[in-house]
């Protein structure tokens, strides 16, 4: 089992940066591979970026590709995004996620990121 919890949304200004957090417990953390997905208000859940469980490779969706970085910290069992230039189409429920295989099966409750232009 694994429980996530993010921290670290708010409101932000565009151009501004932001660092979520999600702390993991359960010791199975460092055998997951890790993901952010983010919602927006009428919209599906969509893909940001995903880390491997040894952190050695990354993935991140094209809209995000060269503005947010992930990365994990297995000894304090916390998975980061950091998001710089940041713009109002960032705006939505993040959510960190982890599985394995490809198949993500814990979700936290999502913090909310607000960009304003």
């Amino acid at each position: 089992q694994v429980q996530l919890v993010e921290s670290g949304g708010g409101l932000v200004q565009a151009g501004g940066s932001m660092r979520l957090s999600c702390a993991a417990s359960g010791r199975t953390f460092r055998t997951h591979a890790m993901g952010w997905f983010r919602q927006a208000p009428g919209k599906e859940r969509e893909f940001v970026a995903a880390i491997s469980w040894i952190g050695g490779s990354t993935y991140y969706a094209d809209s995000v590709k060269g503005r947010f970085t992930i990365s994990r910290d297995n000894a304090k069992n916390t998975l980061y995004l950091q998001m710089n230039s940041l713009k109002p189409e960032d705006t939505a429920v993040y959510y960190c996620a982890a599985g394995r295989g490809g198949v993500y099966d814990y979700w936290g409750q999502g913090t909310q990121v607000t960009v304003s232009s």
